[in-house]
């Protein structure tokens, strides 16, 4: 493996830097939106019956705060559980941004990797071909020196595409994955609203 590198020439260590980073922020997201942690079930039931028996306390919002994101949104409506309807709605929509500019971390960061990975690719093969043409000379070409430029040539182009092709995949899945868990969030905060409202009836 360490000859193939050798032969990819300079320009591979970029694309393995990359490659770690990727593998990094994929393991990490991976672990991270998960379902049950995002969006915890039955918590939103918890909540009401918490909110119904009046034994709502400033322990109680900070520890459902820190439950998870869908808690965070939750407890910023809890803390406004007196205030008219829009005050709270106001406070749940705000505390959504925030967990979703969470759940969205990182997320740029694999893009970008995605997108610039055959660019990174495509600069290798510029310097193989730049050190093929580099070896010619009125008395022909080094065999040797002409078949490592195309190595390395070959050897980024490949590399680059294996990188971008996964995480753009994971890319896109993480993407859509939290535009699920955005949506969900909101669905069951307009229900959390209706409920405390409509029992104030």
């Amino acid at each position: 493996m360490f000859a193939i590198f050798q032969a990819a020439g300079w320009p591979i260590w970029f694309l393995l830097i990359a490659s770690l980073i990727a593998l990094t922020l994929i393991v990490e997201r991976t672990l991270y939106l998960r379902r049950n942690r995002i969006l915890p079930p039955n918590l939103l039931q918890e909540v009401l019956r918490v909110q119904q028996s009046g034994k709502v306390n400033r322990d109680v919002i900070d520890k459902l705060a820190q439950n998870s994101p869908l808690g965070r949104v939750l407890a910023a409506g809890l803390r406004n559980v007196n205030a008219p309807r829009d005050v709270m709605k106001e406070s749940i929509e705000e505390a959504g941004r925030g967990a979703a500019h969470e759940l969205e971390r990182f997320l740029t960061t694999l893009g970008t990797i995605a997108s610039l990975a055959p660019l990174m690719g495509l600069f290798g093969t510029v310097v193989g071909m730049i050190e093929i043409f580099g070896v010619q000379d009125a008395s022909g070409s080094n065999p040797a020196q002409l078949a490592h430029g195309i190595s390395v040539a070959l050897y980024n182009t490949g590399f680059g595409l294996a990188i971008a092709m996964p995480t753009l995949v994971f890319y896109r899945h993480f993407r859509a994955l939290v535009d699920s868990f955005v949506v969900e969030m909101e669905q069951q905060a307009v229900k959390f609203v209706d409920t405390v409202h409509d029992g104030r009836k």
